[in-house]
Formats: C-alpha cells, sequence, structure tokens
C-alpha cells in the first residue's frame, strides 16, 4: 500500500491509465458487492470521503479515486485543456470498467465532483455504465447556465436577487480564472493556513484532511473552472438530462450555493429525490453518518429495483415531515409507551433514524421493531436508566461511536407524582426529581456536549409539562419538577443559540397515555392509591387526547424551533393564565386536579 491508500484498513490500491493519465484508485469492501464510486470536489483529494467510505464498506464495494492533477494521480500536460468535462468522463468510465467491468456503478459526487457527477449521468455514452447518482454541493454547469438564462430572460425583483445572491456567494470563481494568482495563492500562504481555515469555518475534525498536496491539487484543479465554467455557463446543453434516478443532498448552510439553484431540477432530473441538511459545504467530513445513510438506503433501492425489474420504492420516510427528517439521527427517552413511543414512530414516519431508549428494555426494543416498520431508515433499543449520570455519559459514547453524533434529542422520561408537600417523602421527592429533572439534564450535558463539540448544530426536546405554568396543591413535587425542566430549557435555549442548536420545551396537557398506571400518590394508602389511580384513568380515557399529538407538536417544534409549545387547549389555557392573569392561577391552585 502507497501512502496515497493510507487511513483506511484494508484498502486496496491500484492505477488505472486514461488518456495518458495515471489515476490513483482505492478500492474497500467486497468487490461482488454493489459498487459505490465516490468523487471528490475541490481542492480536495479522495480522502475527504473517507469517513463515509469506512460506513459503507461493509456493504457495499467502494471507490474513491484521486481526479486527474490532485493526490496520487497524475497531472495532464499542458495543464490548459486538460481539465474539461469530457476527458474527466474518459476518466471516470476508466474507472469504471476497471472496478467494476459487469455492473454499472453508483455515483456519489460533491462539490466538483458532483459538478463533474452531472456530466457523466447526462451524455449519452455513459448510458448503462451508471445505476444512480447521489449529487452533493455542486450544480450541472448546464442546468446552472439555464438557471441563469431564465432569471435574465424574465426578471422580478424575487429572480434578480436570486441572481445577485448566487453571484456574492460565487466570487472566488472569477478569482479562479486570474492568471497565476491561484496558484501562488495556494502554494504560498493560502495553502498554509487553508486546513486551519476550513477546521474554523467549517467546524471540521482536525487530521488527515486535507491532504498533504493540497497545494498542488489546489493549484492544477484552478483548471476545472477556466476549462468548463463560462464556456458552459455562455451555451449550456440542451439536452442535459439524466438517465438515472437522481438523489440531490442540499446543505441548508452552504456558503458557496444557494438552494434555489435546484428549483427546476425536477425538469432535467425526473427521478429525483430531494434531502436537507442543516449544516455547511464540507458534508463527507462534517456529516459522514447521514451520508452514508442516505447513500446505502438509496443505493439498496436501486439495486433492488435493477435486479427485480420494478420500480425503486420511494426513501424511507414520505410522511409531510421527511423532508425535513429523513435520514436524521434522533434519540427518544422513555419510548417504551406513551408520549416516547409515539415520539419515535412519528420520526421513523419522516424517514428518521430512531435510537429507543428506555430502563424498560422489552418495551424499547418493540418500540424500535416497530419504528423500523413505520418507516424508520434504521431503529434500535437502548436499555438505560436517564436518572443514572454514568449510565447516561456510556450511552452517549456509544450511540455516537456505533450510530453517529445525535440531530435530535427528545428528553421525554418522566413519572408522575401526585401529593401535598407535607405528605411528600424525602425519597419521592428524590424519586421525581432524579428522573424528571436529573434525567433530562443528563441527557442534556450529555448528548448536548456532542451537538455542540460537531459544530453542526441540533435540537434538544425536553418534555415539561402544563404543571409548569400552574402551581397545585396536590401536585407539588411533580409541577417542581416540570418547572424547573422548562427554566431549565430556557436557560439552555440561550446558551446554545450560538452554537446552532435550538432547544424547545413541550408541554403537554391531560394526554391519555399510561402514566396515571405508574404514578405514585404521597400520602395514601396502597389500597388508597389503586382506587384514586382508576379514578385519575378514566378521567383521562374521558379525556381521550391522543399522544400522537404530543408527538407531532414535537416535531413541529423542531421544524420551527419553537421555545415553549404548549399541546391540548388546556396547556394554552393555563399558560395564558400564567402570564396574564397569575391571581387566578393561584386561586386554581388550590382545587384538586385529576393530576
Amino acid at each position: 500500500m502507497s501512502g496515497q491508500g493510507r487511513g483506511i484498513d484494508g484498502a486496496r490500491e491500484r492505477r488505472v491509465r486514461s488518456d495518458g493519465i495515471e489515476l490513483c484508485v482505492v478500492e474497500l469492501g467486497d468487490a461482488a458487492d454493489p459498487t459505490v464510486v465516490l468523487v471528490h470536489g475541490y481542492p480536495d483529494s479522495k480522502e475527504v470521503w473517507y469517513d463515509v467510505a469506512r460506513r459503507l464498506r461493509d456493504r457495499f464495494h467502494v471507490v474513491l479515486y484521486d481526479v486527474r492533477g490532485h493526490g496520487g494521480s497524475t497531472a495532464p500536460v499542458p495543464l490548459r485543456g486538460g481539465f474539461t468535462l469530457e476527458k474527466l468522463t474518459d476518466d471516470f468510465l476508466a474507472v469504471a470498467d476497471a472496478v467494476s467491468p459487469d455492473a454499472p456503478v453508483h455515483l456519489v459526487g460533491h462539490d466538483w465532483g458532483s459538478v463533474q457527477g452531472w456530466e457523466f449521468v447526462t451524455v449519452p455514452r455513459t448510458e448503462g455504465r451508471v445505476a444512480s447518482f447521489t449529487s452533493v454541493s455542486g450544480p450541472s454547469l448546464d442546468h446552472f447556465g439555464h438557471w441563469i438564462k431564465d432569471r435574465m430572460a424574465r426578471p422580478t425583483p424575487r429572480r434578480v436577487a436570486q441572481l445577485l445572491g448566487q453571484g456574492a456567494r460565487s466570487w472566488y470563481v472569477g478569482a479562479l480564472h486570474v492568471p497565476a494568482l491561484p496558484e501562488a495563492a495556494w502554494r504560498g500562504p493560502l495553502g498554509k493556513r487553508w486546513p486551519r481555515m476550513l477546521e474554523r469555518a467549517e467546524r471540521l475534525p482536525s487530521g488527515g484532511h486535507p491532504a498533504g498536496s493540497l497545494a498542488d491539487d489546489a493549484a492544477h484543479g484552478a483548471w476545472l473552472y477556466r476549462d468548463n465554467v463560462r464556456a458552459r455557463l455562455r451555451h449550456p446543453r440542451t439536452d442535459a438530462y439524466a438517465h438515472v434516478p437522481v438523489q440531490l443532498v442540499t446543505p441548508t448552510g452552504d456558503a458557496f450555493l444557494s438552494e434555489r439553484l435546484y428549483d427546476d431540477l425536477g425538469r432535467w432530473a425526473p427521478r429525483l429525490v430531494r434531502r436537507t441538511l442543516a449544516a455547511k459545504h464540507w458534508v463527507p467530513r462534517t456529516r459522514p453518518d447521514q451520508m452514508a445513510s442516505w447513500i446505502a438506503e438509496f443505493v439498496t433501492a436501486q439495486e433492488t429495483a435493477r435486479q427485480s425489474g420494478a420500480p425503486a420504492r420511494p426513501p424511507a420516510g414520505t410522511g409531510p415531515y421527511a423532508r425535513h427528517f429523513g435520514g436524521r439521527l434522533v434519540l427518544v427517552t422513555g419510548a417504551a409507551s406513551g408520549i416516547g413511543r409515539a415520539t419515535a414512530f412519528a420520526f421513523a414516519e419522516a424517514g428518521a433514524r430512531v435510537v429507543a431508549v428506555d430502563r424498560d428494555a422489552a418495551g424499547a426494543a418493540r418500540t424500535a421493531e416497530l419504528a423500523r416498520l413505520t418507516g424508520a431508515q434504521e431503529a434500535w433499543a437502548e436499555c438505560c436508566d436517564v436518572s443514572d449520570e454514568q449510565a447516561m455519559e456510556k450511552l452517549a459514547a456509544k450511540v455516537a461511536a456505533e450510530y453517529g453524533v445525535v440531530d435530535v434529542l427528545v428528553n421525554n422520561a418522566g413519572i408522575g407524582l401526585g401529593g401535598t408537600f407535607m405528605d411528600t417523602t424525602a425519597e419521592e421527592w428524590r424519586a421525581v426529581l432524579d428522573v424528571n429533572l436529573w434525567g433530562v439534564i443528563h441527557g442534556c450535558r450529555a448528548f448536548g456536549r456532542q451537538m455542540a463539540e460537531r459544530g453542526q448544530g441540533g435540537h434538544i426536546v425536553n418534555t415539561a409539562s402544563a404543571a409548569a405554568f400552574q402551581p397545585s396543591k396536590s401536585l407539588t413535587a411533580y409541577s417542581t419538577s416540570k418547572a424547573a425542566v422548562l427554566m431549565l430549557t430556557e436557560c439552555l435555549r440561550a446558551e446554545l443559540a450560538g452554537k446552532g442548536i435550538g432547544v424547545s420545551a413541550i408541554c403537554p396537557g391531560i394526554v391519555n397515555t399510561g402514566i396515571v398506571a405508574a404514578t405514585r400518590f404521597a400520602g395514601l394508602s396502597e389500597e388508597e392509591q389503586r382506587r384514586h389511580r382508576e379514578k385519575v384513568g378514566r378521567a383521562y380515557a374521558r379525556r381521550n387526547y391522543p399522544p400522537e399529538k404530543v408527538a407531532e407538536s414535537v416535531l413541529r417544534a423542531v421544524i420551527h424551533d419553537r421555545a415553549v409549545l404548549p399541546v391540548a387547549p388546556e396547556a394554552h389555557v393555563l399558560r395564558f393564565v400564567s402570564r396574564f392573569a397569575p391571581r387566578l392561577g393561584r386561586a386554581i391552585a388550590r382545587i384538586d386536579p385529576p393530576l
């Protein structure tokens, strides 16, 4: 193994010749599995894909290669005219023929790798050699040219704003056309500072990327722009239709490409699946778990369809929230029943990957099983007591190592406790605070820290209660724990706002779940507690407000970044009273509520 292949154990390196160029190609996994070819962008080399490749190698034959003039591949002589899309297509076909001579390959491209990929899947000579295409942060130059022409031909204030906005984002393209300037910059101060600049701007993990060949890669890669951009934007092809299924991944925080660039893409790619991701430009490095999940799902669907001759099944998550949560990693505590289980199912229906956590191992396993049937790309069950700090820290480490950093955390686990202050023992206080408050604290600390360190945002949802708004003489400990969760949420929301992490409190009213059956009532005998549970349970059943409505509110709170979201009419009323009629609230506090 030469130096260019280091970084992934078991990688196999080969040299592939194309038009006088030697391309450095690295393969992982079993060559009998479907082949996935990962193509890097500018100013990267194949190393940008290593974290994704590691996650795909057990299911696919993964191929990475350095584009001509980059990494371990040789550069054309002369450079001018050596990086045209036509020649890059020659290189791709040479690699595809070498690594998968008998079956089409699944193509994945990022940045300029995606720009090339659009060429590969829209020209006639590649038909039959590509099975699918996943495009990340790189439009077709032909589609981009038509996008510009359409907006110039029919200008409106919105269209002009889109043109100006994308022009501002693409300022660097003009700089790369200046003779000798990019080469001098990359081989001088920019090349030395780029890794650190990238780490700061994108919150990238340090080490391993960019490769040591960065300065030469970036200098050579300037010809990608010079050989192609102006010519294609001025005279875009009119037949640039994709002849394969396309999966488009759009990072919403991309500093270089506007989401509006893809508004008309369905016209050019009729078999299009859209994904959005709350991330910046370099998602192969910042979100490898998410990218690997989406690639694996899309490729598997296309392979199944190709082998069976049937249409490819739609991607997991076809509900109204699939665009927001498809493939995201969501962890829900208290997921064995009630609101937690309904929330896990709601995210599963949206195509999320779900981790169902509960101290009831069998209940969590059942939730995970049903979540997969509901539509989750993947679902796992984990047994954990949220009140145990060390157990939660171990869980967070395990989840990050095996599934990835959580995108959405739902701290839902909770217990009920009724009774007056004088009747509630210190042990009962500790029990309710350990789960309802400390369980939320442990979850926020363990998983929130990982979100913050990743630097790509996320969201935390804490289940409070309408009891957080309303004092009650017979719910002292429970109301106190939920009021503390509400204030914790507000404080944490302020603290994490600068890191792009939203924090929301869901405050349900009377919801028909099994919480009453497990609720203790301080100061009552076991027989009195049994009768009280039956009485309160009947009241909840008559109210019959389903947990599914709370679950939907959780998803809406994440999408709209709501700070506090009351759920059910009585919750809205109690919040209104707490804010605008506190004296009325104090009077209500003297009434014994159902719970």
